[in-house]
């Protein structure tokens, strides 16, 4: 969904270029999804770019409550610190249940961060200041994207997630 809608116009070079590694954790519990991230940190910082650009750690037996996902990015921004990885590398969340602040669980805008299962997306800080160069109105993403999930609607958006 995010690269059929456009909903990130940076994701498609990546994917076209084969350069997304999916990394499915066994993890069911925050101490396992943190020893998980904490190697993929480390795999990504390593790796060659043209090669890895970026990673989705997928978590299909952890975080069930978006809640405690959410609780979750604190020690993920604690983690980047002791791993003298911020301003290289950034995460990103996804989840069933994602909520922004000030909405209803229900507001269409949420769909844009939702996915199948919990999802933290680590991204390479030069490949988003790349992107934003490449992309003038990087700002209006989001803006674009609640448009676009306004006029997808709630049961559009119920049928993609269905889609195999």
């Amino acid at each position: 969904a995010v690269i059929g809608l456009n909903l990130c116009p940076f994701a498609k070079a990546v994917q076209v270029k084969d350069q997304i590694r999916y990394a499915i954790s066994d993890a069911t519990d925050a101490e396992g999804v943190l020893t998980d991230l904490q190697d993929e940190l480390a795999l990504l910082a390593e790796a060659d770019p043209e090669q890895i650009d970026t990673t989705l750690l997928i978590l299909p037996d952890a975080f069930d409550d978006f809640l405690d996902f959410n609780d979750f990015e604190e020690v993920t921004d604690r983690l980047l610190k002791r791993m003298r990885l911020v301003g290289e590398l950034q995460v990103a969340t996804f989840h069933p249940q994602f909520q922004f602040a000030d909405t209803e669980a229900d507001d269409i805008e949420n769909c844009t961060n939702r996915s199948p299962y919990p999802i933290l997306h680590l991204l390479r800080e030069e490949s988003i200041d790349r992107a934003v160069d490449a992309f003038p109105d990087a700002a209006e993403i989001y803006e674009k994207n609640i448009e676009t999930m306004k006029r997808l609607g709630v049961e559009g958006w119920k049928r993609l997630m269905r889609a195999p």
